[in-house]
């Protein structure tokens, strides 16, 4: 499975970090996803029906610059 990590910016709390996972977490074809707050720093296992501008795109949806 491909492996996106992203540096996500603008999360301050816990509620910023459960909006993020689950607006991964809704797109297909997610496996493994782990957010760090401490550190900004999403690790996303997908299939390669979902591509990395589909993930920025939904967590930019979701109010979080991605870097």
């Amino acid at each position: 499975m491909p492996t996106t990590t992203l540096k996500i910016t603008g999360m301050k709390s816990d509620d910023c970090l459960r909006l993020v996972m689950n607006a991964i977490q809704d797109l297909p074809c997610i496996g493994y996803v782990d957010v760090s707050l401490e550190t900004g720093e999403a690790i996303i296992e997908h299939t390669a029906m979902v591509s990395e501008s589909d993930i920025r795109e939904i967590i930019e949806d979701a109010g979080y610059p991605t870097a």
